[in-house]
């Protein structure tokens, strides 16, 4: 009736067993949660600068754009792929295409002299910080 499947009593079945991992596993794999395409990111800092790594394998130079406005530093990619139906023969196919973009607040940053590149799927984008002018401090006599 229904195609139903029992379950087993434990209760620890049911989350933690065969029927929780198939259950768990059905649920992510599934392409409803593919509508956000992104990539991994690591900031560092040290003294001097800011020191962003993108990860964006299988992307083109051409394809990502790096913009620094208003302390937002942001970095978005297009995938885009043509597929010939009728010459590539594939039973399945397993690319992420579409907008990948990132954003991140950066501050104290010196926006004439970042630099980027990128190489062997890893963008690297220096943000030098500005340099900083220690506050003046006035002593103010008492009459």
């Amino acid at each position: 009736m229904f195609d139903l499947t029992p379950f087993r009593r434990s209760r620890g079945d049911l989350v933690g067993g065969d029927f929780g991992r198939a259950l768990l596993r059905e649920f992510f794999d599934n392409d409803f949660f593919d509508f956000a395409p992104s990539f991994k990111a690591d900031i560092r800092e040290n003294g001097q600068e800011f020191i962003v790594e993108a990860e964006l394998p299988g992307m083109k130079k051409d394809e990502i754009v790096v913009e620094l406005k208003d302390n937002t530093l942001t970095i978005s990619a297009e995938k885009k792929e043509e597929i010939n139906e009728e010459k590539d023969n594939y039973v399945r196919r397993e690319r992420r295409m579409g907008t990948f973009r990132r954003s991140f607040y950066v501050e104290n940053v010196d926006d004439k002299r970042v630099k980027a590149d990128y190489k062997d799927g890893v963008l690297k984008i220096i943000l030098p910080k500005l340099e900083e002018t220690p506050p003046q401090n006035y002593r103010i006599s008492i009459d």
